[in-house]
């Protein structure tokens, strides 16, 4: 009568071992769909300042990126992962240099063992429109080619306009009256001719004579 028990253990390790693998397959398929799929995807431009590779079991590329709205602004960091080991070593190989990356943005993921971020780099580009740093006054900064935080060299000053010449004093038209132009001997014409003489003039008649008898 006691037969019957084992038949019904077997039935119920059938049971278990059916829902486990249930289970699994489940589990693959939801792993399968968020690793191939992409919330979203896009590009980010900057300077690569920081990239490790780390992880306690898992170690997945890790870096940082700095973004650069315009010249003198704050960056903006951008963290990203990489599970490639060949966009990896691009990456390397373009540190101080201005790139553009390319990421997928994956949502869903659980622990850290996919990656610090959601945002994974698939691609690199080295860009070639500027060779300032984060914090530079100007995309174009003089020396080594992407050097992060250097400002370029002072502009030299404009040279100095040309002197301006001073205008002509227009010649003051001759005196009149009694200055004498030049080259004329004082107290006499302008036209250089002498005085005529003036008369003698007649002494004083002595008291009680004869005007007639009066000698000059």
């Amino acid at each position: 009568m006691a037969a019957p028990a084992p038949a019904s253990r077997f039935s119920f390790g059938r049971f278990l071992l059916y829902v486990l693998l249930i289970v699994l397959a489940v589990g693959a398929l939801y792993f399968a769909v968020v690793l191939n799929w992409s919330y979203s995807s896009g590009e980010r431009a900057g300077w690569v300042q920081k990239f490790s590779k780390k992880g306690w079991l898992c170690k997945t590329w890790e870096g940082e990126v700095a973004l650069v709205s315009m010249p003198g602004a704050i960056p903006e960091k951008f963290e990203f992962t990489v599970t490639d080991d060949a966009v990896a070593e691009q990456i390397n190989r373009q540190m101080g240099h201005r790139v553009s990356l390319h990421y997928e943005q994956k949502v869903g993921l659980p622990t850290t063992c996919f990656g610090e971020t959601r945002y994974y780099v698939t691609r690199v580009v080295r860009v070639e429109d500027g060779t300032g740093g984060p914090g530079s006054a100007m995309p174009g900064t003089p020396g080594a080619p992407g050097t992060p935080g250097m400002l370029p060299a002072p502009s030299a000053p404009p040279p100095p306009p040309p002197p301006v010449p001073a205008p002509a004093t227009p010649a003051s038209p001759a005196p009149s009256g009694d200055v004498a132009p030049s080259g004329a001997t004082p107290g006499l014409p302008s036209t250089g001719a002498l005085p005529a003489p003036s008369a003698p003039t007649a002494p004083p008649l002595a008291p009680g004579g004869d005007p007639a008898t009066q000698k000059p």
